[in-house]
């Protein structure tokens, strides 16, 4: 009998600081200040996109300073393996949106296919407006163009914890967002 020797690595992961606590509760503030002004007089219908979203989302809606109302939304890409070939929606929302001033939240967008599907499936439930915001911005990994009128903070293409994003269901709650590293133990 040929018994296959499995081998297991054990890693160790090591945060470096990004984007510092302080960096994005300014950049909050300044995007709802934003957001005030450009929905000045209208109520803003916030659609969190679960779960990396939920930390930055709550943030933003408390430093708003207009109507505000939210629902929520989980989804994931699904095809074979990396290759993305529709949309999933694992929980849809709970309000209408036809005539709302409907903003999507989102934790961080790279590729853009997903919030492009998002987009477009949302855009067909008749909002009077429409537009997305997100914490983080990854330009270098667009595949798909999608318009993000709302960016927090433009980072390169590194992978990133905290502020409601995670590795393995871990660091979500790290008050800031960080890089992450992975070493051998």
């Amino acid at each position: 009998m040929n018994w296959e020797r499995k081998v297991h690595r054990i890693m160790k992961e090591i945060i470096h600081e990004l984007i510092s606590e302080e960096q994005v509760e300014e950049r909050i503030r300044e995007m709802a200040e934003q957001l005030s002004r450009d929905y000045a007089g209208k109520t803003l219908h916030m659609i969190c996109i679960l779960k990396g979203s939920v930390i930055f989302f709550s943030q933003l809606a408390k430093a708003v300073k207009i109507p505000v109302t939210m629902d929520f939304m989980a989804t994931a890409s699904y095809g074979e393996e990396t290759v993305s070939s529709g949309l999933e929606v694992r929980k849809d929302l709970d309000e209408d949106l036809d005539g709302r001033h409907v903003l999507i939240v989102e934790d961080i967008i790279d590729t853009g296919n997903t919030l492009s599907m998002v987009r477009k499936m949302l855009n067909a439930r008749n909002p009077k407006s429409l537009k997305i915001c997100t914490l983080l911005d990854k330009p270098e990994r667009r595949e798909t163009e999608v318009e993000v009128e709302y960016v927090g903070f433009e980072i390169p293409d590194k992978f990133v914890v905290g502020y409601g994003l995670d590795y393995a269901q871990r660091y979500r709650n790290l008050p800031y967002v960080g890089e992450i590293e992975f070493a051998e133990d």
